[in-house]
């Protein structure tokens, strides 16, 4: 989970638990010297800062501090002069003697950055940096955005049964993917869904950096946005001041790998969380953590055949079915802050209630109380499609299932058949525009990459502990070693171990202690 989505979950279920003037920029000479060719309209435009009224969602808490625009950018960087897309932007201004902007990405792919510009307020950063959110293209209040499914259909979607892995249910799940693939190319206007890779969102960051007046790039990002990191590290690095990776995504990752690494993760979470639970007398998992998948699996599986309803004044007639279930708990481990609402919610799937667990699913996939969605999971899927090849072998596939299984047993409902259907990407409509491994580590250092910092969660449920420190050592970047259960930490748990030195870094370009390892 990215970092935005943490702070939205919260909110959402904490309720549920606890019973949440406009400004003209100018062209620099930086921006005329460094334009690219047949790009120099998109790095010498004007900005226009102005209120954020349009933009965000009701998850964003965009004040009147908080100023909002959009800038152009071509759609196809190989064709500059053809259609363009504008990329929302949110800025705090710094309140003390500034450094520069420090452009922040809360992962996915797919998430608003928009509020990412209060990230940190009321300190070093905030008093030294221009704090930048942005939603990369096809994202939020970027334009134009990516769509696949009406809200009636995203709810009908999440009640189809992706558990069943019979001839007919295979067949079935991919003409599922097939007809969500035919929907997102239709609905997706004016030729982006094959432009919104890591490939454009970095090029679109070095046009950012040029509008906000940098000559060097200061980014902090989380998840998916390591990737945009490394993979901007890569491609500018001589436009590159300082940069915080958090949960990183490894370039020398597969697929394959990247998904057995994270169930392998979940696991690992859940057992802590079963570990926690143990000895509270409400555990709805029980006092014995050797049983708790066991437990766990009696408790939900059920829901695969006989969903739950929820309450009519939480959510109309709606039903939390195996799906939704799964979501939500995985949803909660991401964050211990979380393990309070999903015992909450465990109970009451215990007395034939779905509330909770549902609130948990709904805060994830993005859908509001009035029914509507943000685009996140729609743009998940397109921006993962396009950044890597498919597992298009069905012997892959299958070995993958089994795998899978075997490395989360909480998440293993037993009826497993020995298949599975193909992915979502095996039907896309458009052809990858990235692959997973083009980090040169020996170019990066020639071309004079500076110090990096990478920092990393032994027990991070979707980010592997071991891919932040290989990519600490691809960068050549400093490693801090965070020793937790949750997704991410920078600037988001109040870790000061953690937090002192990123400002340390970010303020005074101060690399953080060797091996430096924090506590939760």
């Amino acid at each position: 989970m990215d970092f935005a989505r943490k702070a939205a979950v919260l909110a959402a279920v904490s309720a549920l638990v606890c019973m949440p003037l406009a400004a003209c920029g100018k062209k620099t000479d930086h921006q005329a010297a460094t334009s690219p060719t047949g790009l120099a309209k998109f790095y010498q435009q004007t900005v226009h800062w102005g209120p954020c009224g349009g933009f965000g969602s009701p998850d964003d808490e965009l004040g009147p501090e908080i100023e909002c625009t959009r800038i152009q950018v071509p759609v196809d960087y190989e064709h500059p002069d053809g259609k363009t897309a504008q990329i929302a932007m949110s800025r705090a201004k710094a309140t003390g003697q500034r450094i520069g902007s420090l452009l922040f990405n809360p992962g996915g792919p797919g998430a608003s950055g928009l509020g990412m510009a209060t990230t940190a307020t009321g300190g070093p950063i905030s008093a030294r940096f221009d704090r930048v959110g942005f939603d990369p293209r096809g994202v939020g209040s970027s334009t134009p955005t990516i769509k696949c499914l009406e809200p009636k259909e995203a709810d009908a979607s999440r009640l189809d049964p992706d558990w069943d892995n019979s001839p007919e249910g295979i067949a079935r799940q991919e003409q599922d993917h097939k007809d969500y693939s035919a929907k997102c190319a239709k609905r997706t206007p004016d030729e982006l869904l094959g432009h919104v890779g890591t490939r454009e969102v970095v090029q679109d960051m070095d046009i950012m950096r040029a509008l906000l007046g940098d000559a060097k790039l200061n980014y902090v990002g989380y998840s998916y946005g390591t990737r945009l990191g490394w993979a901007y590290a890569e491609k500018f690095p001589g436009k590159v001041r300082a940069m915080v990776l958090d949960g990183a995504v490894d370039p020398d990752k597969n697929p394959v790998e990247e998904s057995l690494g994270q169930t392998k993760g979940f696991q690992r979470v859940f057992d802590a969380y079963a570990e926690s639970c143990a000895s509270k007398p409400d555990c709805p998992l029980g006092q014995d953590p050797k049983q708790a998948a066991e437990v766990f699996r009696r408790l939900t599986v059920p829901l695969e055949k006989t969903p739950v309803a929820v309450h009519p004044k939480k959510g109309g007639d709606r039903t939390l079915s195996y799906g939704d279930a799964l979501t939500g708990v995985q949803q909660a481990l991401y964050s211990p802050g979380l393990w309070k609402a999903l015992t909450a919610g465990l109970n009451e799937l215990k007395e034939g209630k779905g509330n909770t667990l549902l609130r948990l699913a709904d805060a994830y996939d993005g859908r509001r109380d009035d029914g509507s969605y943000d685009n996140l999971s729609d743009a998940f899927t397109a921006i993962r499609c396009v950044d890597g090849p498919p597992i298009g072998d069905r012997a892959t596939v299958d070995k993958l299932d089994l795998e899978s299984r075997k490395n989360a047993p909480f998440l293993d409902d037993g009826n497993g058949t020995g298949h599975a259907p193909l992915d979502v990407c095996s039907f896309w409509s458009e052809k990858p525009t990235s692959m997973p491994h083009t980090l040169d580590p020996a170019k990066l250092k020639a071309e004079g990459l500076p110090q990096l910092v990478v920092v990393s969660t032994t027990d991070d449920p979707a980010t592997p502990y071991q891919s932040g420190v290989d990519l600490a050592k691809q960068l050549g970047a400093a490693l801090i070693t965070y020793k937790g259960n949750q997704h991410t930490v920078t600037f988001n748990t109040g870790s000061q171990c953690v937090d002192d030195a990123v400002i340390s870094y970010l303020v005074d370009l101060k690399a953080p202690p060797k091996d430096l390892t924090c506590n939760a």
